[in-house]
């Protein structure tokens, strides 16, 4: 499958415009982050495209789906059901668009919350999600451009901005962002909340 066939899938896939192009911006800011930190671009830009394939799916859904595909779920992640879309999709990838490449799938279940043990494509893809041109708040353009030179320094400041962005929520704080705040040093807010970008 070419890169634009399988742009084609994931459109219809998704069904959404707005979603669509956030996958697509994630692409090329993924591919661009790998290029300069020494990843895998083509994976990359590939992990950017699939990682929502689920994102639009009910709590309801993706939990039967995560429960029918045996994806594992957490306590966390019961009542948090959004989260899963993550891990879904990666599953998605491999079973609806042949990904076998395992350095793709954990990019792709990793890039919401987060996690203790990251590689370099999964962290290029949890920022180019986090950061890409579409998003809108005001610590955006200083962390994409901090992503391009720095990317453990990239990684620490974007859990924490998303930690205080979710303190405003008083959302519980994830076990896997928990484990990537320790990772990359990331300091605890007052009140914890859970990280990751949706």
């Amino acid at each position: 499958m070419t890169f634009t066939e399988l742009c084609k899938r994931v459109r219809k896939h998704i069904g959404q415009d707005y979603r669509y192009a956030h996958c697509v911006r994630v692409a090329r800011m993924a591919e661009n982050l790998a290029r300069i930190h020494g990843a895998d671009p083509g994976k990359a830009r590939k992990a950017g495209m699939l990682h929502d394939l689920a994102r639009l799916y009910s709590g309801e859904r993706l939990l039967a789906e995560c429960e029918g595909r045996g994806v594992p779920i957490s306590d966390f992640e019961r009542a948090h059901p959004i989260v899963l879309h993550a891990p879904l999709s990666a599953e998605l990838a491999r079973a609806e668009f042949g990904v076998d490449d395992a350095d793709i799938r954990s990019a792709i279940a990793k890039h919401t919350l987060a996690a203790g043990e990251m590689s370099v494509l999964d962290c290029v893809l949890y920022l180019a999600d986090g950061l890409e041109p579409g998003r809108d708040y005001p610590e955006r353009a200083a962390l994409a451009e901090m992503a391009g030179r720095d990317l453990p320094g990239a990684m620490r400041a974007t859990i924490e901005s998303s930690l205080r962005y979710l303190s405003s929520k008083h959302l519980p704080l994830a076990p896997q962002t928990a484990d990537a705040m320790q990772r990359f040093g990331a300091q605890p807010m007052t009140e914890a909340t859970t990280g990751g970008h949706s």
